[in-house]
């Protein structure tokens, strides 16, 4: 019996009742434009003209709910009053093909004709409920307030539909006014029921913007990991290699202050590179504005083995073929690729050269990383615990550009880190 009577008192659900009396008050507004049609059929019977009078109405409310403001409006209205939790309005995108360079978005397409009319069809259903809550509900509170009256020896009683139901005095009078009450209470939250399980039917997204959702969702998780990628080998890059560089550093300082001076400068241009890729992450993580994505690409690869070089690192490069014609994508990927073999081969070597080979042919790729394994003894070996991200995301990047990743031992005490990126893409 609580349960039941609680909904009742809920003040959400006379805020709903009264939204619908809005919507039927609105409506009011275009009566002056049904007028105005009216003389059209006067010809015919009286029932048939109200009937076109009714219909003329309908169509014209209707029409009010195409509107997309219309919509947004009645979202935001049914979001605060009902309390229905709808998501805005999506805008459903045409799908397009992405390219490097270029936007993966075009203009957002129309909604579909089923969908269209999903506003008109709430609309009408806001209206019809709004006068039957205000036409019912308000002759039951207005007996309610008159019935008492018959407790003083005034004579009243309710007239509906030809049938009358009259009580004479007496405290028979209170029961019925109270009884007359709680009818109203309950057309309130019927009408605020209905509304609140039509709107989600209504002005939830439609199949259409629920996909534009998910694509979006799906888009937001892949910028993320995208960028979590990035920092991972910009910054982890960076930070094994100015710690090896600060080692460096400190144990020239005495004998060799040219190198130390050169470590430090290495640490410098290093520590400058990754503060950019970090404020433009940062950024589009706040959802800022941020500025131009730092590029870095094969061309790149002299200034990263020098700053190695700086770290004290012996890297033995063995680059062929015509890297500046690899472009896009493709070049800064296999420069990220290349990054993160140098960073584990720094982290987890055991010192001595390592080898990198780039070799890009017409059709294939080749990117090749070989260190030494085993206790080491350079600056920083055995400093850095594995954090096994690494690898996982080369294989994601690998995979992404339908290419094929080998990392493992080779031979007794080296690793080989074997990527091959296709040039041309498989249809």
């Amino acid at each position: 019996m609580t349960r039941g009577i609680r909904p009742l008192l809920r003040g959400s659900t006379y805020t709903g009742a009264l939204f619908a009396c809005c919507g039927a008050l609105a409506s009011i507004a275009l009566l002056p434009f049904v007028a105005l049609l009216s003389p059209l059929w006067r010809f015919a019977p009286y029932g048939a003209q109200i009937a076109l009078d009714l219909l003329v109405w309908a169509v014209l409310i209707g029409a009010a709910g195409l509107a997309r403001t219309t919509r947004r409006v009645l979202i935001a209205c049914a979001r605060r009053v009902l309390r229905v939790p709808l998501p805005d309005p999506a805008a459903v995108r045409r799908p397009a093909g992405a390219h490097d360079g270029g936007s993966a978005s075009a203009p957002p397409a129309g909604p579909s004709g089923a969908d269209r009319w999903r506003t008109p069809l709430w609309l009408l259903l806001h209206v019809a409920l709004g006068w039957a809550g205000a036409l019912v509900g308000g002759g039951l509170i207005v007996a309610g307030l008159i019935l008492p009256g018959n407790w003083l020896g005034a004579e009243g009683g309710l007239v509906l539909f030809g049938r009358s139901v009259r009580v004479t005095g007496g405290w028979g009078s209170w029961p019925a006014a109270l009884g007359c009450l709680l009818l109203a209470a309950t057309v309130c939250a019927v009408v605020t029921g209905t509304l609140r399980r039509a709107a989600p039917r209504l002005l939830g997204p439609s199949a259409a913007e629920r996909l534009a959702l998910a694509a979006e969702r799906e888009l937001r998780l892949a910028e993320r990991n995208r960028l979590a990628q990035e920092l991972h080998d910009s910054i982890g890059h960076t930070l094994t290699a100015t710690t090896i560089q600060a080692a460096v550093a400190g144990e020239m300082l005495g004998a060799d202050p040219a190198a130390a001076r050169a470590a430090l400068r290495s640490i410098e241009e290093s520590a400058r590179a990754a503060l950019e890729d970090l404020d433009y992450v940062l950024g589009v993580l706040r959802e800022q504005e941020a500025g131009t994505a730092p590029v870095r690409t094969l061309a790149d690869l002299p200034e990263l083995l020098d700053r190695l070089r700086h770290a004290g690192a012996v890297v033995e490069p063995e680059l062929s073929g015509a890297l500046a014609q690899v472009r896009g994508t493709l070049s800064r990927a296999a420069y990220r690729i290349v990054q993160e073999g140098l960073t584990n081969a720094l982290r987890h070597g055991a010192g001595g050269p390592v080898a990198v080979r780039v070799a890009a042919g017409p059709d294939v790729l080749e990117l090749d990383v070989v260190n030494r394994t085993g206790a080491g003894t350079g600056p920083g070996a055995g400093a850095f615990p594995p954090s096994g991200r690494g690898l996982s995301g080369l294989a994601e990047r690998v995979r992404l550009l339908h290419g094929e990743l080998r990392a493992g031992p080779e031979g007794p005490d080296h690793w080989r880190l074997a990527v091959r990126l296709p040039v041309r893409w498989p249809a």
